[in-house]
């Protein structure tokens, strides 16, 4: 159990330094906070994207994502269009200066990413971990979708369940 504890160390504290680094640097040359650069990168990638797909993207409300993008919207970099396939939703799409910010922000997202990943591990072992990561995710997802329906919302014993691929 402690390696898995190690684990779980190393993979947050990454986490945070790499959200706190990135968005350092993209709030002081742009402005734009992390989560907002994500939200438009999204959007770039998505012609049609909803508030729901955003938020289901992202894990997080509808709620709040809808309260992202109306300040996206109000600094110009997104609108909200009718959505021609469903009258209750409305699709978001970025402005020319939100497409201008995103190639710019872009540049120096991937910027951070080579300094604080790529010029650290080779390109072999980022695949990987980011595999391995992908697997994680994934078997975590699914667990908490076994446990939603089974309307768990913690083990029922302190003992760890058998889960595939782990002896008991």
């Amino acid at each position: 159990m402690t390696e898995l504890k190690r684990l779980y160390r190393e993979i947050v504290g990454l986490e945070i330094e790499l959200w706190d680094g990135i968005g350092a640097r993209l709030k002081a040359e742009y402005d734009l906070p992390l989560s907002s650069f994500e939200i438009l990168q999204l959007v770039r990638s998505r012609p049609a994207a909803r508030i729901q797909d955003i938020a289901d993207e992202f894990s997080i409300t509808v709620g709040g994502t809808s309260k992202v993008v109306d300040r996206l919207e109000a600094a110009g970099w997104c609108g909200r269009r009718a959505n021609p396939n469903d009258r209750r939703s409305s699709i978001v799409e970025l402005t020319a200066a939100g497409r201008k910010l995103v190639d710019r922000a872009t540049k120096v997202f991937e910027a951070e990413l080579e300094l604080r990943i790529g010029s650290v591990i080779p390109a072999q072992s980022v695949r990987e971990v980011t595999e391995v990561l992908s697997r994680l995710r994934a078997a975590g997802r699914a667990l908490d979708a076994e446990r939603k329906a089974a309307g768990q919302t913690a083990l029922r014993s302190a003992g760890t369940p058998k889960r595939p691929g782990r002896p008991a």
